[in-house]
């Protein structure tokens, strides 16, 4: 449940507390001192603002309605609401077109702006408040600036955003590798540790931990929330059977960029390592977006059940035409538009984790 690209609570669901049997959960506002009624799994924000992601699974794509209605059981109300709480809506939204890409503009000030009058210092430490306050972004104060600063502040979103993609396409972030493999291009931000027990370099709250002292490394965090949506400690647990396993491709097996005009392929070995289910899916190379490829969605997994080689590996086929007979285990691409690969696995078992099992390289076809 993130809030500013780096505060999270912790998992509901199968990767919860609750391990997926349901419950009350209790999310508790900053400073709260009440009372905290028994019977809930509780949580307490640092901010006044948070969302809730909710996944469901479902066994079969061409039927959606039971993981549908699971979803609809859910219920959100204020404490002690409980009695008088109604059924939520649920609109459909499948098949509409919707922007949710984070304001790459001037506008992005307005919401810094919006948070922090909601927030305070709630929302970060002093320095990046002071760093706010210097350009008249002020709790409580209103923010006018003038058509000068406006067009400085439009150009810096924009030069922000851009950093923000180069850095994450990076494989190396501060002088560390994001390889998950010494022999592959798949990256991923956290190959060798977890959040709770970080082994590693990082842990989830961004702190450097592999030298005499932490640090924020704000590149580290830069290249998380550029090609994810929002972080847990189940997308980076350790756990066999539990929670789920990113990697991400942006090249090549020569190590250059993946675009839309060329065909490549992608072979996954035999007992792909995922307990849930596994799935590709491709995403814009500018913004990380679902790629927008004409079909109903850039992804092809597990559930989509491709067709397996005699080995029992799967090829998995990526270009702007299908291969022949091969159109069941491809998904299209944009000529002119770059992109990246993200393999997720839902439930990795031990041979993802110890990676005694590791996918190919995405390799271009001559």
């Amino acid at each position: 449940m993130p809030v500013d690209g780096g505060k999270f609570f912790g998992d509901v669901g199968l990767f919860g507390p609750d391990a997926g049997k349901g419950g009350k959960f209790l999310i508790l506002p900053p400073g709260y001192k009440g009372e905290v009624p028994q019977g809930h799994f509780v949580y307490r924000s640092g901010t006044n603002n948070v969302f809730i992601f909710l996944r469901g699974f479902y066994e079969d794509p061409k039927n959606l309605t039971p993981a549908d209605a699971h979803l609809e059981k859910t219920r959100i109300y204020p404490l002690n609401g409980e009695t008088g709480a109604k059924a939520m809506k649920f609109p459909d939204a499948s098949g509409i077109p919707v922007n949710m890409l984070p304001m790459s503009d001037g506008s992005a000030f307005e919401q810094l702006k919006r948070l922090v009058d909601s927030e305070g210092n709630n929302l970060a430490g002093p320095d990046w408040l002071g760093m706010l306050a210097a350009i008249g972004i002020v709790k409580g104060q209103p923010f006018t600036p003038d058509a000068h600063s406006r067009e400085i502040l439009e150009r810096a979103a924009k030069t922000g955003y851009k950093m923000s993609r180069v850095i994450g396409f990076e494989e190396k972030v501060s002088g560390n590798s994001y390889r998950m493999y010494s022999d592959r291009r798949w990256v991923n931000p956290f190959p060798d540790g977890t959040p709770a027990n970080p082994t590693g370099t990082l842990n989830l709250a961004w702190e450097n931990v592999a030298g005499t002292y932490p640090y924020l490394d704000l590149d580290a965090r830069i290249w998380m929330f550029t090609n994810y949506y929002s972080i847990s400690p189940g997308m980076v647990s350790k756990s066999p059977g539990a929670a789920a396993m990113y990697v991400i491709a942006f090249t090549d097996s020569e190590g250059t960029p993946l675009v839309g005009g060329s065909s490549y392929r992608l072979n996954l070995p035999a007992n792909i390592p995922a307990r849930l289910f596994w799935s590709v899916t491709l995403y814009e190379a500018e913004n990380a977006s679902g790629l927008a490829n004409g079909q109903p969605f850039p992804s092809l997994g597990s559930k989509d059940k491709p067709a397996q080689n005699a080995d029992g590996s799967t090829e998995i086929f990526l270009g702007p035409q299908a291969p022949e007979g091969k159109r069941g285990n491809w998904r299209a691409t944009v000529p002119g538009r770059g992109y990246f690969a993200i393999i997720r696995l839902y439930g990795p078992t031990e041979a993802a984790i110890d990676k005694s099992w590791k996918p190919g390289d995405v390799e271009k076809l001559k």
